[in-house]
């Protein structure tokens, strides 16, 4: 965002930041949102240099992973490509068996196998098996997949041109303005060739109703715990400086805010920042959730198999590229199955399994992601990636 505009739509900035603040703004990127070394990936895509192997690495960590944790490494040989999850970079409490981790991992190959079948590349896709469970002490990669590649003819598709495109949008979305057939029967179809994974749209506003309640709950329970709290705030980007330097987690840009909050946001002192966030996380969620038209669960039979969770990820992937390639915007909101894991975790009753297993109405599915969908009130922004040299082993 230029400055000028800036100042212009939120003069009472030059107020608030009176004194020298004014420095800050600039300091905290108040006015280079989506800019920098943080953001280059994105660049490196549109600018083409995708060849080879390396591209498709290239294309794997555009994709979506929990908190913006990138948890993958990747190692390339002649014709092949390995994917390696990293456990250090872990949501701790919120994801303690690194089931979201893997859906993470799941995600980044889906854009890969996109990247390479547009490249001309026929694939023979594995996936090492596995339960998972507590998140280790041991901190090594722990390959998860692997890709062999040879070349056939190429094909293109529409969610291969959307990576670069494809952004969590956690702004308000347009509650009466409906999605279209077309796109509604293409996303029911996503996973018709797995076999443990099914997709469930909630699209009946009574229904919706129900899982905005059940998640709005579960949210407030998890934010309740303090250890959750933490494991959040580990990932929260606000200094311009640490996020270039990281180039991963989540940051103030990409929370949906409207332009002046978002720059008010970023001039707040770290701490306060945070207690805002936990209220906000607690308090207008729901909101969020009621705004969305659609609501998606990605079921698998067992949601602490590493196989499916890899597949429920290619799912999300999937799903969400396809919504950008028709226009639409989509989000992840899963505290309901989180909760099902910090339940496990602490050795507590599995009362939210029970709950999910009634809204999906199928007792041989497990949820293990959920989403919502819409049309949103503004553009999502980037977030912030780590280069190719830095998840090559």
């Amino acid at each position: 965002m230029r400055r000028r505009s800036f100042l212009k739509g939120a003069g009472v900035v030059t107020i608030l930041v009176a004194g020298g603040g004014v420095w800050r703004a600039f300091d905290q990127g108040v006015f280079s949102a989506g800019t920098g070394p943080a953001y280059l990936p994105w660049e490196d895509w549109r600018k083409g240099t995708n060849d080879g192997l390396l591209g498709l690495v290239r294309a794997a960590i555009l994709a979506a992973s929990p908190h913006n944790t990138q948890p993958w490494l990747f190692k390339v040989t002649e014709g092949a490509i390995e994917l390696y999850l990293d456990p250090r970079r872990n949501v701790g409490a919120l994801d303690p068996f690194l089931r979201e981790a893997h859906i993470g991992m799941g995600c980044a190959l889906e854009n890969l196998v996109l990247a390479a079948v547009a490249k001309g590349s026929a694939l023979v896709v594995t996936l090492v098996p596995g339960k998972l469970g507590p998140i280790p002490a041991a901190t090594g990669p722990v390959l998860v997949a692997r890709v062999a590649i040879a070349a056939c003819i190429q094909e293109l598709d529409e969610r291969y041109e959307a990576i670069p495109r494809r952004h969590t949008n956690r702004s308000p979305y347009l509650p009466h303005r409906p999605i279209p057939p077309p796109f509604l029967d293409a996303l029911s179809h996503l996973a018709d060739d797995e076999t443990d994974v099914r997709l469930f749209l909630i699209g009946p506003e009574a229904d919706r109703k129900t899982f905005v309640a059940l998640s709005a709950a579960a949210n407030a329970e998890l934010y309740s715990d303090p250890e959750v709290i933490r494991a959040n705030e580990r990932w929260l980007r606000q200094d311009w400086g640490e996020l270039q330097e990281h180039r991963d987690g989540l940051t103030i840009d990409a929370f949906g805010l409207p332009p002046f909050m978002t720059g008010a946001a970023k001039m707040l002192p770290a701490q306060l920042l945070r207690r805002v966030a936990a209220r906000g996380a607690m308090s207008g969620y729901a909101d969020l959730m009621s705004s969305a038209p659609l609501i998606g669960i990605i079921a698998v039979h067992d949601r602490y198999d590493r196989e499916q969770c890899l597949r429920a990820g290619r799912i999300w992937q999937r799903a969400h590229l396809l919504a950008t390639a028709r226009g639409l915007a989509g989000r992840p909101c899963n505290e309901a199955v989180e909760l099902i894991d910090h339940e496990k975790a602490l050795g507590r009753p599995p009362k939210q399994a029970g709950l999910l297993a009634e809204i999906i109405r199928d007792g041989s599915w497990e949820p293990t992601f959920v989403f919502y969908m819409g049309y949103a009130t503004q553009a999502a922004r980037p977030s912030p990636r780590r280069p190719v040299d830095t998840v090559v082993l």
